[in-house]
């Protein structure tokens, strides 16, 4: 586990400052800034719209006294996207965009199902487990 983190916190930047220097060269450095803060203003345009949707859909559950199990994991990956949209780089670009995105997000939600699915049929449910 501390390698994986340690390989998340070192090389997704190192990568990611390899490519805004390659795109700063290729397109110069105001654009390259203009892109990264242009994302970063939509990133966050987007996740609020989106997180509104969910806080209405929570709000509208919880009224019909539906547990809204769905909507909050919908509310946790927008979180993860609007972090993701406000840390600068291309690939972390990419992927929040892509959380966003109702229908790819319902992916990124089965996924966790499935991982959370398996963790509790094979007795553990300590956090760390879920990680692996």
């Amino acid at each position: 586990m501390f390698l994986r983190l340690f390989l998340l916190f070192t090389l997704v930047p190192v990568l990611e400052l390899y490519i805004l220097v390659k795109l700063g060269t290729i397109f110069g450095v105001g654009l390259t800034l203009l892109v990264v803060i242009g994302t970063g203003i939509l990133g966050a345009t987007l996740s609020k719209r989106e997180g509104l949707k969910v806080w209405f859909r929570i709000q509208e559950e919880m009224q019909n006294g539906r547990f809204p199990g769905n909507e909050l994991l919908d509310g946790f990956l927008i979180f993860i996207a609007g972090v993701l949209l406000l840390t600068p780089g291309l690939l972390t670009d990419i992927l929040g965009f892509l959380t966003l995105i109702p229908w790819t997000r319902a992916i990124f939600k089965k996924w966790i199902k499935e991982k959370v699915r398996k963790m509790m049929d094979s007795g553990h449910t300590e956090f760390i487990h879920f990680i692996r």
